[in-house]
């Protein structure tokens, strides 16, 4: 359901609570079929996300009971594509998701096999012929003249079970970017985000901003390398409003 503390001033919910269902969805559907984060763990592995697009028509308003359908599109050796589908009553579809996994070794946090997993079970579970009418996330365009926005420090609740920043963390941030005034002027009709390094707590955040068509923003995250002096590149958004 979407209740009322997880909405906006609108009524309807926000995409970062939004984003965390789906994540969520996607670690009950992989637990139930054995290649969920509870078994990862114990053996030195985890699912990190690597790519998330986001597109809806429509956001569930408050108390209203949505359903979120994931499945599994196809697996490589280090990634796999899995996707979304949010629905209401009646079938109601308010819109989908694409993202891409990989799998790592939590010591070394290198990308690993996923088919090593119980002799490569996860083949069991692609479903390559249910559509999901969504373009996949490319790559976003950002130039050297983007707008710098703001700095912020990584803090305790930005943290997740993996020890670095929350993936759906980063969304929020960078839909802050933007105040009060311009949401009730505009809805989010699709989000994408391309996660390139981890940060933790600690880290100072920098965002750049560019318009790169009409309605439509990319943005660039990068953290200060305190030991090297320079800046690393954390993630690249683009965002794309009603």
């Amino acid at each position: 359901m979407a209740e009322p503390f997880h909405c906006d001033f609108s009524g309807r919910i926000f995409l970062g609570h939004l984003g965390n269902q789906l994540l969520n969805a996607a670690d009950f559907h992989s637990t139930d079929r054995g290649f969920g984060m509870r078994y990862l763990m114990g053996i030195q592995r985890s699912w990190v996300l690597s790519r998330l697009a986001i597109e809806m028509t429509e956001m569930p308003a408050q108390y209203e009971r949505y359903t979120v359908e994931t499945w599994v599109e196809n697996a490589l050796k280090f990634f796999t594509q899995r996707n979304f589908c949010v629905t209401g009553n009646n079938g109601r579809v308010y819109g989908y998701g694409r993202s891409v996994w990989a799998m790592i070794d939590t010591e070394t946090r290198r990308p690993t096999d996923i088919y090593a997993i119980d002799n490569g079970a996860i083949n069991q579970w692609i479903v390559a012929d249910k559509p999901c009418p969504i373009e996949r996330g490319g790559r976003v365009k950002i130039s050297e003249h983007a707008e710098f926005v703001r700095d912020i420090e990584i803090q305790y609740n930005d943290i997740d079970i993996n020890g670095h920043l929350n993936s759906v963390k980063y969304i929020e941030h960078v839909l802050d970017l933007w105040n009060v005034a311009w949401y009730r002027e505009r809805q989010i009709k699709r989000f994408e985000i391309a996660y390139v390094a981890e940060a933790h707590q600690g880290d100072m955040l920098s965002f750049y901003r560019e318009q790169t068509a009409d309605n439509e923003y990319a943005v660039r995250m990068v953290k200060t390398d305190a030991s090297a002096g320079n800046q690393v590149e954390v993630c690249r958004c683009k965002v794309v409003f009603n």
